[in-house]
């Protein structure tokens, strides 16, 4: 690739203000790879804690480095071994945690983690799944093990990980409670949540009520999710810290996840988004020209609230 072509990247670890639009010459896919003209990106708070150096250590030192996931666009290039997708296919995925690069007007990323997008999905809509779904499909159904039938409580139901877990687990056949702002009780209620709490409830009376109690805002205390599950409930949390992951290494019912980009769970997850069983709200759309200023105001003040920030190239 000879033209150049811009995308957000820092010279260094930190805060916002180290993010830069610049220009970059795109790679050329190398085996198992893929280069994609973005034409959508969402945005995570992943994406800052990994820009302010919180994973260094897979990350590495080698600068400028790129920023951004999730993405959905158009394959321009396929290198050696790639065997699902082809050039002109519409796609929808996320780039390596190492590599990153989504907000950009081209991202090259490994084939296992991009999959067709489903025909009738826009592009905005399209970028803002893949992170938020593959994780709640990954913990309420592979790490939660959910059953049809069973009940399930989510800590932060309408956060993006959240939502989508509690739709993934309502399309399962689960019955599905959860906390959230006292604001926003009819939001979780249009969801087809019941029972729904504040955060901060008493768990006292949801004693013994649920099969999985999923926390995605790591929040609860595990003393309290534990008092919630019916006997042989599990309790998985999103969020792998060094205490947390210490913790699920201990017998009883508490399971850390960590997301992996598992092609056939990021199918699943684009099917259900195609048949309209999940769906991610978006907050706001910004040109990639903008997008600075709104991962800032993002990162600083929460806001949008209520969906996603998407990025678009044009």
């Amino acid at each position: 690739m000879e033209a150049l072509m811009k995308r957000i990247q820092y010279h260094q670890y930190g805060g916002p203000e180290v993010m830069r639009l610049e220009d970059f010459e795109p790679a050329r896919p190398g085996s198992g790879e893929v280069l994609v003209r973005v034409r959508a990106a969402a945005a995570n708070p992943m994406d800052w804690g990994i820009r302010s150096g919180a994973m260094k250590m897979v990350t590495g030192r080698k600068f400028p480095r790129a920023l951004g996931y999730d993405f959905a666009g158009i394959v321009e290039a396929v290198g050696k071994d790639v065997t699902r997708l082809a050039v002109g296919d519409e796609v929808l995925g996320g780039a390596s945690i190492k590599a990153s690069g989504a907000f950009a007007e081209m991202v090259l990323a490994e084939e296992r983690g991009v999959v067709k997008k489903p025909a009738h999905l826009s592009f905005e809509e399209a970028a803002a799944i893949p992170t938020v779904g593959l994780t709640a499909l990954q913990a309420v159904v592979k790490k939660g093990k959910l059953q049809r039938g069973q009940s399930v409580f989510i800590n932060g139901c309408l956060g993006g990980v959240g939502r989508a877990g509690a739709q993934i687990a309502l399309a399962h056949g689960a019955s599905v409670g959860g906390s959230c702002r006292a604001t926003a009780t009819q939001d979780a209620r249009d969801l087809g949540l019941d029972p729904i709490v504040e955060f901060g409830f008493d768990p006292t009376g949801l004693s013994g009520r649920f099969d999985l109690v999923l926390d995605t805002a790591d929040t609860l205390p595990t003393d309290a999710a534990k008092k919630m599950l019916k006997p042989g409930g599990r309790i998985v949390s999103i969020h792998p810290t060094p205490a947390s992951m210490a913790k699920s290494a201990l017998p009883g019912p508490y399971n850390v996840l960590i997301t992996r980009p598992v092609t056939a769970d990021l199918e699943e997850v684009a099917r259900a988004a195609g048949r309209g069983t999940l769906r991610v709200p978006i907050a706001r759309t910004v040109p990639l020209t903008d997008a600075i200023e709104a991962l800032t105001e993002l990162e600083r003040e929460g806001t949008p609230k209520g969906g996603k920030l998407v990025i678009t190239t044009g």
